[in-house]
């Protein structure tokens, strides 16, 4: 999720972080959003947990600003960006990503990390070592199944990595889930509030009551 912040919200984020004064300063200025991140676990139930990565210094250092704000200092929010919106910001990956995208067209696959922050501000983020990170959000097992197969074809030509995910909000590598589907084992599953173990047999089950909801 990305979420934009009003004035009181950012005067309040620069009051925590006044060592990164400035980028919070030029987030402002621009209207530029900050990333939903996992709820510390001492937030209260107004607040909202955020991050702010800025472009990688000149040797490749990455820093991540750590927010929290009050939820009504939040003006507007939207789910990541679509992949497609980012295409025009994807240098030497834009002919094989458009045909990703050409063939995912109902998967409506989204995009996060250095790709998105490049596509949202304008600023360097993408480098040799960058990967296209994905999210997928299948309807249904179908869907589900023909999206991986989707993506490990084209992971032969992109750098894809990103995350399954389920309804409710369950995210899981795509990567991890199609090795414990291979090879028995439980998953590692990212939440808002927390991090867990299950089993890939829970989360086709969230899939099956989403499909018999949509059905009924």
């Amino acid at each position: 999720m990305l979420v934009w912040l009003s004035e009181a919200g950012w005067e309040a984020a620069r009051a925590t972080q006044s060592q990164h004064a400035a980028a919070l300063t030029q987030w402002q200025r621009r209207n530029w959003p900050a990333v939903v991140r996992r709820q510390d676990v001492d937030a209260s139930l107004d607040e909202v947990c955020l991050g702010l990565p800025v472009p990688p210094d000149t040797a490749g250092v990455k820093t991540r600003i750590a927010l929290r704000v009050k939820a009504a200092d939040v003006v507007r929010s939207s789910a990541a960006m679509g992949l497609r919106a980012a295409l025009p910001f994807s240098g030497a990956w834009h002919a094989r990503l458009t045909a990703l995208c050409d063939e995912a067209s109902a998967l409506h696959l989204r995009v996060f990390g250095s790709l998105a922050m490049q596509a949202l501000t304008g600023l360097q983020y993408v480098s040799p070592a960058s990967d296209v990170d994905l999210l997928f959000h299948p309807a249904s097992r179908q869907e589900l199944d023909d999206g991986l197969v989707l993506l490990e074809r084209h992971t032969k030509h992109l750098p894809l990595d990103g995350e399954i995910v389920f309804p409710g909000g369950a995210a899981v590598s795509w990567k991890e889930w199609q090795m414990a589907v291979r090879h028995p084992a439980k998953v590692m599953v990212k939440e808002l509030h927390t991090v867990r173990l299950t089993n890939t047999a829970s989360l086709l089950a969230t899939l099956d009551a989403q499909e018999v909801q949509r059905c009924a």
